[in-house]
């Protein structure tokens, strides 16, 4: 692979190894310093995203065509597989360590929590688009750091045809509150994945209970993969990586409510109309573009979910969020700051002004 200054620009993705080194430091100190990846995520992130301006530039075809096969893309979401499971078993030595405080102990947990929604479900969900067997494969395994491999199915199966619809529990609906959204969110994700896999057995004549049901195959591979750390590293270790597994998927469940809020597809008769860009809250915010691999160009990938990361567009149709990812999620913590800014939002976009929502 010959190295030039594109290349190089291409390891801009590589900013992500930011959270993954801070949480290294969280698993070997003390204190305030556990707290490095929240205070990177949650307070350095979101100022600068204050700071610079958005992005709306988008690739010349040239340049699409280009970067579209480039491996060096796909080999900088690859190495996220190792880095992931090696930070989570230093993470479960580190908390055999004696005399750790409660303090300690939250940041070291919310540390691994960041880990499993950045780096985990984040990266799983670019490669579980993929086709090939080995990024789906490894899709699955980044998801099992998480205790949430049932997205795999319902997210590519369920989401992405019901996105913006009440019958989707990943889209949240206009005034519901972000914690009410998590209950109904992860609890009929779950149920969804199961009639999901249940169905596609059905269409080949094979039985919901046999063994090559997926979600039956989930939930053996995530209590083996348990139970197995609670042998390994004790039960209370056990409880602390449930517990940043937690924090892992809510972290999702916030992007799932930052990403469709309020916003709904039109259905005549039975069938809803396709899904356009205007069904996605979209960030062109450099900042986290870069550091979760573009996710949050939302809008061309639901628009072309088969899209990669790399070449994902700024759409002028979709509606721009007022600030970048990190920076909505704190904002959608606090339901009556969120209502206040968003709601005239959508109003706004349902009277037709979805360019001038940003």
């Amino acid at each position: 692979m010959k190295w030039n200054r594109k290349k190089l620009s291409a390891l801009k993705y590589m900013n992500v190894l930011v959270l993954p080194l801070l949480a290294w430091i969280s698993f070997n100190t003390h204190g305030w310093l556990t707290y490095l990846p929240l205070i990177e995520s949650f307070v350095f992130v979101p100022l600068l995203e204050l700071a610079y301006k958005p992005n709306p530039g988008n690739l010349t075809p040239e340049k699409e065509a280009q970067r579209k096969d480039d491996p060096i893309y796909d080999w900088q979401l690859y190495i996220m597989v190792p880095i992931q499971f090696a930070l989570l078993f230093v993470f479960l030595f580190s908390m055999q360590e004696a005399g750790l405080t409660l303090v300690d102990k939250v940041g070291r947990i919310s540390a691994m929590g960041l880990l499993c929604g950045v780096i985990g479900i984040n990266v799983a969900h670019e490669l579980g688009h993929r086709k090939t067997w080995y990024e789906q494969l490894m899709a699955k395994a980044l998801l099992l750091t998480s205790l949430y491999m049932h997205f795999f199915i319902e997210h590519n199966r369920g989401h992405h045809k019901n996105v913006s619809t009440t019958e989707d529990p990943s889209s949240a609906r206009f005034g519901e509150m972000l914690y009410t959204f998590w209950i109904r969110s992860v609890v009929f994700a779950y149920i969804s994945a199961w009639k999901l896999e249940a169905k596609r057995l059905r269409k080949k004549g094979i039985s919901p209970f046999s063994v090559q049901n997926e979600m039956l195959q989930f939930q053996l591979i995530q209590i083996v993969f348990t139970l197995g750390i609670g042998l390994i590293f004790g039960w209370t270790v056990m409880g602390y990586f449930i517990l940043a597994a937690v924090i892992g998927f809510l972290l999702l469940e916030t992007v799932n409510y930052i990403e469709h809020y309020g916003l709904e597809r039109d259905k005549k008769g039975d069938v809803y109309e396709r899904v356009m860009p205007h069904h996605s809250w979209n960030s062109d915010h450099m900042v986290g573009r870069i550091i979760l691999f573009e996710l949050s160009r939302h809008s061309d990938h639901h628009y072309i979910a088969s899209r990669k990361y790399q070449i994902l567009r700024h759409i002028d149709k979709s509606p721009q969020m007022p600030t970048g990812y990190p920076g909505m999620m704190i904002l959608a913590t606090i339901p009556p700051l969120w209502f206040a800014i968003m709601n005239p939002r959508i109003r706004q976009i349902k009277e037709g002004g979805l360019a001038q929502a940003a």
